[in-house]
C-alpha cells in the first residue's frame, strides 16, 4: 500500500517547485477518444429496467429516466447510441434560460446583413442563407435523413415551467418551422442548412423541416419538478433504482477487473453505510476502488471522506 505522502503519489506537492512529472493512466470513465459518448464502456442496469428502455424504442416513444444523482441517467443515452449504432448523442443540456426555439435552429441574422454587405461592395455573390441557419439538437434529432439519432435532454426539470410541453408539441407534430426560410420565394424554397454535426448539412423545404424517423430521446429528471399529465403521458417512464451489493460488485468488476473487486470490499461497505438516498453516486466508489487499485492508502488523512463526499451537503 502506497502512503499518501509518497512522492510518487504526490503529482502536486504544494511546494511552488515546477515539475514534469508523468501523469498516470486515467479510470477507464475518464478516458476519452477524441469523440463523444461512452464508447464502449460497461453499462449495467438489471432486466427490468432493459425491458422499458426496449419498449420505448418500440412504441417511439421517448424515455424519462429518472434516479438520484450518479444513478447513470445521462449515461443511458451514451450506451444506447454505442449499442444500437446510432451515432454520436445529440445532448441538449437544461437550465433556467432554455427554450424549445433554441433547441431547434438559430440564425445569425447579423452575420448573415454584415457578409451580404462586404459581397455587395466587392461586387460578388451574395451568401446563401442557409449559411446563417444551424439546427440545434432538438432539430437536428427531428430533421436527420439516416438512421435515428439519440437525443439526451438533460435534466428537464431545471427549464421553465412551460418548456415540457412545448417540448410535447415539437414530438408530437413530428416538424418545425422555420420562418425565415418560409418566406421566401419559390424558387429558392429548398434551402440546405447547417446541422450540430460539424459540415454536415440537412435540405429543409419550403422553410418546414420534417422527421422521417422518430429519435431515439431519453429525457433525464432529477425528480425536482412534476411534469404535466399531458407530457407524462407521451413519455415511457424508467426510474433507476440505487444499485445494490451484488449490482454494485458487478459494477467494479465491469469497470476495474478482478483486481479491482478483489480490493473492494470494505470499500462496498463503508460505501453502504454512508450511503443515503440521493447523497452518493456509484462513481464516487468507483473512484476509491479505483485509487485503492493503484496502491494509494485510501484511510490516510481524510482522503477516503473526500472521495465519499456527500452530494446533497455543501461545506
Amino acid at each position: 500500500m502506497t502512503d499518501i505522502h509518497d512522492h510518487d503519489w504526490q503529482l502536486f506537492k504544494g511546494d511552488g517547485q515546477a515539475r514534469r512529472p508523468d501523469l498516470p493512466t486515467a479510470p477507464p470513465w475518464r478516458r476519452f477518444s477524441g469523440e463523444q459518448g461512452a464508447g464502449g464502456r460497461p453499462y449495467l442496469i438489471g432486466a427490468r429496467e432493459t425491458h422499458i428502455v426496449n419498449a420505448a424504442l418500440h412504441l417511439r416513444r421517448p424515455l424519462l429516466v429518472t434516479g438520484h444523482p450518479g444513478s447513470g441517467k445521462s449515461s443511458l443515452a451514451h450506451a444506447l447510441a454505442h449499442e444500437l449504432g446510432l451515432g454520436r448523442v445529440l445532448r441538449w443540456p437544461i437550465n433556467s434560460r432554455s427554450t424549445l426555439q433554441d433547441a431547434l435552429y438559430r440564425y445569425d441574422a447579423i452575420g448573415r446583413l454584415r457578409e451580404t454587405t462586404l459581397s455587395r461592395d466587392r461586387g460578388e455573390a451574395e451568401p446563401g442563407i442557409g449559411t446563417y441557419i444551424r439546427l440545434g439538437p432538438l432539430g437536428t434529432a427531428l430533421a436527420h435523413r439516416g438512421r435515428p439519432r439519440v437525443l439526451l435532454v438533460d435534466e428537464l426539470d431545471k427549464g421553465d415551467v412551460d418548456l415540457p410541453n412545448d417540448l410535447l408539441a415539437a414530438f408530437e407534430d413530428g416538424e418545425f418551422e422555420i420562418p425565415e426560410l418560409a418566406r421566401l420565394p419559390e424558387e429558392q424554397s429548398a434551402v440546405d442548412v447547417l446541422t450540430e454535426d460539424n459540415g454536415e448539412h440537412v435540405r429543409v423545404e419550403r422553410g418546414r423541416a420534417l422527421c422521417r424517423e422518430f429519435p431515439v430521446v431519453v429525457i433525464t429528471s432529477n425528480g425536482e419538478r412534476d411534469f404535466p399529465p399531458a407530457f407524462l403521458r407521451r413519455c415511457v417512464r424508467l426510474d433507476l433504482p440505487e444499485p445494490d451489493r451484488d449490482r454494485l460488485r458487478d459494477i467494479v468488476a465491469a469497470h476495474l477487473g478482478a483486481e479491482g473487486l478483489a480490493q473492494a470490499e470494505d470499500l462496498l461497505e463503508v460505501f453502504e453505510n454512508r450511503r443515503v438516498a440521493g447523497e452518493l453516486a456509484t462513481d464516487q466508489l468507483l473512484n476509491a476502488v479505483f485509487l485503492r487499485v493503484g496502491g494509494v492508502d485510501t484511510d490516510a488523512d481524510g482522503l477516503l471522506d473526500a472521495v465519499l463526499h456527500r452530494l446533497g451537503r455543501t461545506v
